[in-house]
């Protein structure tokens, strides 16, 4: 599918950009106007300040106008004194106002407001001193009627002294009365204590009262000039209250004016504000459509780019997994023939040939040991890339790892005159935790290839702590051919040397140190090379270091004393007639009392009267496996079992950890297993340790091509060779039998029972370490067997089969 370049990103961001920029200058936009906005709120605010102080001062002018005309009826001093101290107040509040008007005209206009207050009080002063002169003429009018008075006491009679209401009497009788009134006043007689006479009295009374008449008639005069003062005075106080309202008007006028001014600025402002968030909007929501629109279709593209992608993914895993069953059947199906070539050749070369014939075999062994190294880096190839490859972490001696390789390489190169120098730190000395299974891979490689391109001169090893002390380091020195710098990043890659000479002359697939690189990453370590051409090659391995902190018991001696503290009696079920052997001899050899069955029924009868401390049982048995065993035995009423340990024996890789657990097992040992690992499992369960938790699904891996091995079986039988014969005998009868139950399987083509029979007979050949066989078992063990692959599987698991019995035939004899 021809690559296509998207641009959906590219539009995302486009768009995420053109939004932030219109946001940014929106905002950018916003803050201004709101900066303004608040300016604007501000001067309302503050004109609304002057148009109370104006309202306030009119308040004030009111109340000063009111006083002002209190003083001017009442001249009272104290009320003009109440006038001048509201004068004075008005006059700091226009000096208040004054500095808070932004305008001189305003200014100006608060200066003639205080003017005109001056004017106003002076004005109010004059008409006081008008209102004291006009007192005068009430002076007069109080002297002459105090003369009156006096008249009246001189006895002179009125006709008010007769009538009540004279002026309501008729003229006749008004006149009668009045010439009356005469007559008595001209013949009242004197009073002896005046000195002066009636006359003289009269006279003086007439002339006073003339004199005061005359005074009262200037009087009026003059008050008719002051009421013309006091008249142009009040127009003038008006005139000037009426300027004063005037001029304070003006002020608020042009107060409110601006006001008004900046309210329909702050409105402008808000419909500007309104206008572009709508517009901001408007124009968001269009950018938003398009580039939906664009993002869409390219989405759409890019599902349809994705389908045609996962169908290449598709098509490549397809490939890939057809690669690899390809790598697996075609290496399965050369290493069948290579075993028997191996075989043959071994046997052919034990056999009696001339020298010639020695030389053939010895090409031909050659020959298939390289084929056999190249098969078996295809499949960890393979496996690497496939994910597949399993890590151990167990405890294991470095010391012994690497000599072991070391040793076994030197045997192989022993023609080739090179020094071995091994120096391992003290520090290393104790059990560390990893894999030593890939790391024997890792070293027998790198050593290997030091040996291989080493004709003469040394190879050293040297391992040490790293400085940190969190890594330790292997380093492999050797003083071979060495590496070019321009060729050292090849070597780690696939199928591939440092130079075409190198395949032709020392062979090698170009696999070995790219698997070792992969291993070692997955390992989390790393893999350095430090060389020089025509003088030699260094590779330094740095992996994590991880001392075993458990229960370190140094020998398997010490192990045995320490269970031989105590005798136990052991019930043992398997179907299994030789692991059963097997694992009953371990028990028997620590001085355990052992009860063996072949049969998990016969065993329940047992149980019944038999006292035990374990049951150790295989899980996959006829009649009865190892999950009904048990629950057979926790629901019975068997006086003799009071939940006392039961050790699971698998070979399945399909239940987990926790499926045994949960029946009722202590704990579960996958065959094949080792003594060591059974007795350690025993000791943890009476000393209440944690039990590890056991990989059950684990896959096996085949971890050499040799036919097989015995060291597994003497461990198991401590190094009886007597024992290890009769046992060996026993397997290869039972094993022939079985094989002739396998063959009529495979012909009826009843995959029920050739899982069955592979699933019994599987354990013990892993046992022996013999892998391809236990390969061929393994798959003949799956529920998915093909029945197209039934006679393939046969007929090379009958070709090893008759190699293996054959060369244990000669171990017996």
């Amino acid at each position: 599918m021809k690559s296509k370049k998207s641009y959906t990103p590219i539009k995302v961001l486009l768009s995420y950009v053109a939004l932030l920029a219109l946001v940014t200058a929106v905002g950018w936009f916003l803050y201004s106007e709101n900066t303004v906005y608040n300016k604007l709120e501000d001067k309302i605010a503050f004109e609304k300040t002057k148009i109370l102080k104006v309202s306030k001062l009119f308040s004030n002018i009111y109340k000063a106008e009111s006083l002002g005309r209190k003083t001017i009826q009442t001249n009272s001093e104290k009320d003009f004194k109440s006038y001048l101290i509201e004068t004075d107040s008005l006059k700091s509040r226009i000096d208040t106002l004054k500095q808070i008007v932004t305008t001189e005209y305003q200014k100006t206009l608060l200066d003639s407001v205080a003017y005109l207050l001056s004017e106003k009080t002076k004005n109010i002063q004059q008409l006081k001193a008008i209102k004291n002169k006009a007192e005068d003429e009430v002076s007069v009018n109080n002297a002459i009627n105090e003369i009156t008075r006096m008249e009246s006491k001189l006895r002179k009679l009125v006709l008010r002294d007769f009538a009540k209401n004279p002026e309501q009497l008729g003229s006749y009788q008004r006149n009668v009365l009045r010439k009356y009134v005469d007559y008595l006043n001209q013949n009242i007689p004197d009073d002896s204590t005046n000195t002066l006479s009636k006359k003289a009295s009269d006279s003086i009374l007439a002339n006073s009262k003339k004199l005061l008449t005359s005074v009262k008639l200037k009087a009026e005069k003059k008050k008719e000039s002051l009421n013309f003062q006091e008249n142009k005075l009040l127009k003038n106080e008006i005139a000037i209250s009426e300027q004063l309202r005037k001029v304070l008007r003006i002020i608020e006028r042009e107060i409110i004016i601006n006001s008004i001014k900046n309210n329909t600025l702050k409105e402008k402002s808000l419909k500007k504000v309104n206008t572009v968030i709508t517009a901001s909007a408007i124009i968001g929501l269009i950018l938003t459509l398009f580039f939906s629109i664009l993002i869409v279709s390219d989405y759409s593209k890019s599902q349809l780019y994705k389908k045609q992608l996962e169908a290449a993914n598709f098509k490549t895993k397809k490939l890939l997994k057809s690669r690899e069953q390809l790598i697996s059947t075609v290496s399965h199906d050369l290493k069948t023939p290579l075993s028997t070539i191996v075989g043959y050749t071994e046997l052919l070369g034990n056999s009696d040939v001339n020298t010639k014939q020695s030389y053939f075999v010895k090409n031909i062994k050659n020959s298939s040991e390289y084929i056999t190294q190249l098969v078996q880096d295809l499949l960890d190839f393979s496996q690497i890339e496939a994910g597949k490859i399993t890590i151990e972490k167990v405890p294991f001696l470095l010391p012994e790892v690497i000599n072991d390789v070391a040793k076994n390489i030197q045997t192989v190169y022993k023609q080739k005159n090179i020094d071995l120098v091994i120096h391992v730190d003290e520090k290393l000395n104790n059990r560390i935790v990893g894999d030593p299974f890939r790391l024997k891979q890792i070293l027998s490689n790198i050593i290997g290839n030091a040996y291989k391109f080493t004709e003469e001169g040394f190879i050293k090893i040297n391992a040490y702590k790293t400085t940190d002390d969190s890594f330790f380091s292997i380093s492999i020195e050797d003083s071979g051919i060495g590496i070019a710098k321009g060729s050292q990043k090849l070597v780690f890659e696939e199928f591939t040397q440092a130079n075409d000479n190198i395949e032709k002359k020392y062979g090698g697939t170009g696999l070995g140190l790219s698997i070792c690189q992969k291993i070692i990453a997955i390992l989390g370590g790393n893999l350095k090379l430090v060389s020089e051409f025509g003088k030699g090659s260094t590779f330094v391995i740095e992996l994590p270091l991880l001392f075993d902190t458990s229960l370190n018991v140094t020998s398997e001696i010490e192990k045995r004393i320490f269970l031989n503290t105590k005798n136990y009696t052991f019930i043992v079920i398997d179907d299994d007639i030789n692991l059963l052997n097997l694992t009953s001899s371990v028990l028997k050899q620590e001085k355990h009392h052992v009860l063996s069955f072949d049969n998990a029924v016969k065993a329940l009868e047992a149980i019944k009267t038999t006292q035990f401390d374990f049951i150790i049982t295989d899980i996959q048995m006829p009649v009865m496996d190892g999950f009904s065993f048990i629950e057979k035995l926790k629901n019975s009423n068997y006086t003799t079992y009071k939940n006392q340990p039961i050790i699971a024996l698998t070979g399945r890789g399909d239940l987990e950890y926790s499926v045994f657990t949960k029946a009722g097992f202590t704990t579960v040992l996958k065959k094949p297993y080792s003594p060591k690992v059974l007795l350690e499992t025993i000791q943890n369960i009476l000393e209440n340790n944690e039990l590890p938790t056991v990989d059950i699904n684990k896959s096996e891996e085949i971890t050499s091509s040799k036919l097989y091995s015995l060291e597994p079986l003497k461990e198991f039988l401590n190094n009886d060779n007597e024992a290890l014969y009769e046992v060996l005998n026993q397997f290869v009868e039972s094993s022939e039998e079985n094989l002739a139950h396998l063959e009529n399987a495979i012909k009826e083509k009843d995959i029920f029972e050739i899982n069955a029979i592979a699933h019994r007979i599987a354990p013990m050949f892993k046992q022996i370490e013999a892998n391809e066989i236990a390969t061929i078992l393994n798959i003949l063990e799956r529920d998915n067997l093909e029945k197209s692959d039934l006679e393939n599987l046969w007929n090379s698991l009958h070709t090893k089969t008759d190699l293996l019995f054959t060369a244990l035939q000669k171990e017996i004899v």
